[in-house]
């Protein structure tokens, strides 16, 4: 799951994606992908920090804290790269955390280490 306010990003690393034979669902804030997240259990989701709504970092919180979801992998990537907000990021749960610009062919990596890693 691709979860990014921005409908560009969503579209870029999905399309890529799909490209590469993965499954592909994305959600354009925090609050659509808590619903989508109870509902589909993805694999990984992919996350932005800055988006309207829910932030990456509640939204990353709530999933951690749910056990229908605390298991999937949560990857940020944003384009805040500061320590700090890195900090927060892996103290609210998530397993990774990725700047922007991330090439797709890196994201795609991380992702299959991400699913590698749960086996």
């Amino acid at each position: 799951m691709i979860v990014d306010d921005s409908l560009h990003t969503r579209d870029l690393y999905s399309e890529f994606l799909t490209f590469r034979g993965m499954g592909v669902v994305s959600a354009p804030d925090g609050g659509s992908a808590l619903v989508m997240a109870r509902a589909l259990r993805p694999d990984v989701i992919v996350m932005d920090l800055a988006m309207p709504g829910i932030d990456g970092i509640t939204a990353t919180r709530q999933l951690k804290a749910d056990p229908r979801t605390s298991g999937i992998p949560v990857a940020i990537l944003t384009g805040f790269g500061y320590r700090a907000i890195e900090q927060g990021a892996l103290e609210a749960g998530a397993d990774l955390f990725l700047t922007k610009p991330c090439l797709p062919e890196d994201l795609e990596h991380e992702i299959r280490r991400l699913i590698a890693g749960r086996d």
